[in-house]
């Protein structure tokens, strides 16, 4: 099957090159999954579920314990930030409660999902293998009355769409400032610390470059999304 030869995770972000092509973690910064949405979309809570779809946009596109979660091009990928920049994760990492959102709530479901219960969540493990399913096993098994309550929304994200929308190394300061619940998941608590220790890094950079270059350049890519 397509990952038993490779099991990416966010674990090794740290060690991919900066100018890697895909981002599985958020070592690259500047990922572009050809999700390009002209403002924060409308999203809806999936009945019975700690998990919210976004239904008027033509992309799979949920939002989940502090992330949004994508599933595009058979991959799933993530981002504190409607409009990316995102991370690839790796099936083996995505959480079952995103996991277990039936087919119904996947605006632009692949062609392998033809058939399968409406009101049911994805056969992932006819799609992804034994091996998964082994690795994964009771995914779809679950008490509905023990479900966590979801997170709130990221409304603020609703100010910043065109060229307001901003760049990366910024976004991890709009989130403290913002929005403070801190995530459950493993995956998700990791994708926030790797992004503000980004942050941090980058600030870093730039504090030694004093009011030169590194400022100016800060300025002009103050905002790496525009119309």
């Amino acid at each position: 099957m397509r990952y038993t030869l490779i099991l990416f995770s966010l674990l090794l972000a740290p060690v991919l090159p900066a100018n890697a092509q895909v981002s599985i973690g958020i070592g690259t910064p500047n990922v572009s999954i050809g999700i390009n949405l002209p403002g924060y979309p409308e999203f809806a809570r999936v009945p019975g579920y700690p998990v919210y779809y976004a239904p008027r946009v033509g992309v799979n596109l949920f939002f989940y314990d502090g992330l949004y979660w994508a599933y595009y091009g058979d991959n799933w990928y993530a981002s504190s930030w409607y409009n990316g920049p995102w991370g690839l994760v790796s099936p083996m990492y995505v959480p079952v409660y995103v996991l277990r959102v039936p087919v119904r709530y996947y605006r632009v479901p692949p062609p392998y999902f033809r058939g399968w219960p409406m009101d049911a969540p994805p056969r992932w493990g006819q799609y992804y293998g034994k091996h998964w399913e082994q690795e994964r096993h009771g995914w779809d098994n679950w008490n509905r009355n023990y479900a966590p309550a979801p997170a709130p929304l990221p409304a603020y994200q609703q100010k910043y769409s065109g060229k307001k929308y901003p760049h990366s190394d910024q976004q991890p300061v709009y989130r403290s400032e913002y929005y403070h619940y801190q995530p459950s998941d493993p995956v998700a608590r990791q994708y926030y610390e790797q992004e503000t220790a980004r942050y941090q890094q980058h600030s870093q950079k730039n504090s030694k470059g004093g009011n030169g270059q590194g400022n100016d350049n800060g300025k002009k890519k103050g905002h790496g999304y525009d119309d």
